[in-house]
């Protein structure tokens, strides 16, 4: 099975590092290891992180294989096209699903309300071992 798919991938013409390099061109661009928001029927279902995309054997579509982020997680793999992969909104199964990319927040970015709110926030160091006293 690997071999085929080392062979799929070796006849598209697409590795893995070329298709990080080229999908990261652009910002909004959902690569392998991002966490997403998957919605379904337009509201906030789950998250999901990409362990892989893969292409599959017809052109112009990719096999992503998501972790759901749910008790107990759960993978599934997903045959999409770029642009579901990257949030356009698509239908499975006759309902409609859209995957968000979820953007990080960095700690030095003032620019979003959650960002200045852990600015505000003084983290305390807990030390797991107990002083003896």
């Amino acid at each position: 099975m690997n071999q085929q798919r080392e062979t799929r991938r070796r006849s598209v013409g697409v590795g893995a590092t070329q298709r990080k390099h080229a999908m990261a061109d652009k910002k909004e661009r959902t690569l392998e290891g991002d966490i997403v928001l998957i919605y379904y029927q337009d509201k906030p279902s789950v998250y999901a992180r990409i362990e892989a995309i893969e292409p599959d054997v017809k052109k112009d579509w990719f096999q992503v294989t998501l972790l759901m982020l749910t008790m107990p997680p759960q993978s599934t793999t997903w045959i999409l096209r770029e642009e579901y992969i990257n949030g356009t909104p698509y239908t499975m199964g006759g309902q409609p699903l859209k995957i968000e990319k979820v953007e990080k927040i960095h700690q030095g970015s003032a620019d979003s309300e959650g960002a200045s709110q852990i600015k505000k926030m003084s983290p305390k160091v807990v030390p797991l071992r107990r002083k003896n006293t």
